[in-house]
């Protein structure tokens, strides 16, 4: 089984595809962004510290930079715990908090990630949130 620092290290692109129909705020026709997990991991690595950003805003972000009407929200939550996990796994390995990808930025209370993840993962996260005064 692969480790989730495997799954982040995959080197599939991202696609932007057509819409067939309305779904997910992009119209029938519309371009809808799939983003990469290396894509949504660079992007999370760059937030600056004591700054946060929402899921929604960063798939609007996301979007706005691929010249796509909006982002996939499965592909983005999926690949989002992927890189949380993989965090927590590197951090597990004894990499310090400052070198891993600082998903806190992005996981607040109100993310769907956030409830997919251990206990502990997610207590981690909100101390870091309160650490960074987010």
């Amino acid at each position: 089984m692969k480790s989730w620092e495997d799954k982040l290290q995959s080197t599939t692109p991202h696609e932007i595809k057509r819409m067939p129909v309305t779904r997910a705020g992009v119209a029938k026709g519309g371009a809808m962004l799939l983003p990469s997990v290396r894509m949504i991991d660079e992007f999370i690595r760059a937030i600056p510290r004591r700054r946060q950003m929402s899921v929604a805003e960063m798939r609007a972000e996301l979007a706005k930079r691929h010249k796509a009407d909006g982002a996939c929200p499965v592909y983005t939550g999926y690949h989002l715990r992927t890189c949380a996990e993989a965090a927590f796994e590197a951090y597990a390995q004894g990499m310090p908090l400052t070198k891993v990808t600082p998903v806190w930025r992005v996981l607040d209370e109100k993310a769907l990630t956030l409830k997919k993840l251990s206990t502990a993962n997610r207590e981690l996260i909100l101390a870091q949130r309160k650490r960074e005064g987010l």
